[in-house]
């Protein structure tokens, strides 16, 4: 029976405001991540003729602005390099941990925040990195909760191919912590990785979704993070 398979891309690098979570910033693509984007689809070229597999044509991208830019570099060049054609579909599910009405405020900021509300406790030190932490701010969301909300969307758009009559892969443009979270909610990803791996920019990641609904990371290298340097997400 031909196979599923599902291929995170994280967003390629782009103007993100210093000392601030990811989350929703608005911001494009900068430079480097434009060529990021081109690189990452000539990767994605090579892994579908290196193992035959064929692309879905229809990319599904997060609403942020680095997220649906990065979709629309791969399907261009998807196009300019095979004759590839897709389209680009967003969706909100997609979108990084979101940390609600604190959206797009450094972390000096959103702590100083927390702290002045009396009805709250100061944050912990890591409330960053906790992936079970959740500020207590109105519309945010821990990091397990921004897995799960992806990998929803994952299970349902991936059903949805049905019975494919070849081994079909699925791509999905978004956003590092939440993939990994998601990876690790569809048992892809051991629960301790989350903290010790990360993700290239714009190069794909391969879970396959079995008959029996299990997922398998079965292609694409996950980066090993360095907490000191990478950014909030």
């Amino acid at each position: 029976m031909a196979r599923r398979i599902a291929a995170l891309l994280r967003h390629g690098d782009y103007c993100q405001r210093p000392d601030t979570p990811s989350a929703l910033q608005p911001f494009p693509l900068n430079a480097a991540g434009e060529q990021q984007a081109r690189a990452g689809a000539s990767q994605l070229i090579d892994d579908l003729r290196g193992r035959d597999w064929q692309l879905h044509p229809v990319i599904d991208s997060s609403r942020l602005l680095r997220g649906w830019q990065t979709a629309q570099l791969v399907c261009e060049e998807l196009a300019h390099l095979s004759g590839i054609s897709c389209e680009v579909e967003s969706f909100s599910d997609l979108a990084e941990r979101s940390v609600g009405s604190a959206a797009n405020l450094t972390v000096a900021e959103i702590e100083a925040i927390v702290e002045a509300d009396p009805r709250y406790p100061s944050l912990p030190p890591d409330w960053k990195a906790d992936s079970h932490f959740c500020l207590p701010l109105q519309g945010a969301e821990s990091l397990l909760q921004a897995g799960e909300r992806v990998a929803a969307h994952l299970r349902e758009r991936m059903a949805q191919l049905g019975d494919v009559p070849h081994d079909c892969v699925k791509l999905f443009v978004g956003h590092g912590a939440a993939f990994r979270h998601a990876a690790c909610v569809l048992g892809a990803m051991p629960f301790g990785d989350i903290a010790r791996l990360s993700m290239f920019h714009a190069l794909p990641v391969y879970l396959e979704m079995s008959d029996n609904g299990d997922w398998h990371h079965v292609g694409g290298e996950w980066k090993i993070r360095d907490a000191r340097s990478e950014s909030l997400d």
